[in-house]
């Protein structure tokens, strides 16, 4: 009898049990890959277009958009921890300022 309520104990959510994963389908990953593809394209055919000064602005946008496709979904960000999402969200925002920073200093620079 003991060990029947053990077993109960047991299958109850949340109390000594791993989260369970959760993994996008092959056809997410492979709309996410031919995205990747596209965005790449893009950047190459941006690339040989005279922008002026919004060719490094336009290359870090095309970049971004990639780089959450990859966060997102092949790092499975996605579906993580909110804890996790935070952290990255604070690394982004530092990275962020660390970039406006930069761009000042060069704007400004005599």
């Amino acid at each position: 009898m003991s060990s029947n309520n053990n077993s109960e104990h047991h299958d109850q959510p949340g109390e000594g049990h791993i989260a369970e994963v959760h993994h996008p389908s092959y056809g997410i990953n492979v709309l996410v890959w031919i995205g990747l593809l596209s965005l790449t394209s893009i950047t190459v055919a941006v690339a040989g277009i005279n922008l002026g000064s919004l060719a490094l602005t336009v290359a870090l946008l095309i970049a971004l958009v990639k780089s959450m496709f990859v966060v997102n979904f092949f790092m499975h960000v996605k579906f993580d921890n909110k804890i996790i999402k935070l952290f990255i969200g604070v690394c982004m925002v530092i990275f962020i300022v660390v970039l406006i920073l930069t761009f000042f200093d060069l704007t400004f620079r005599y």
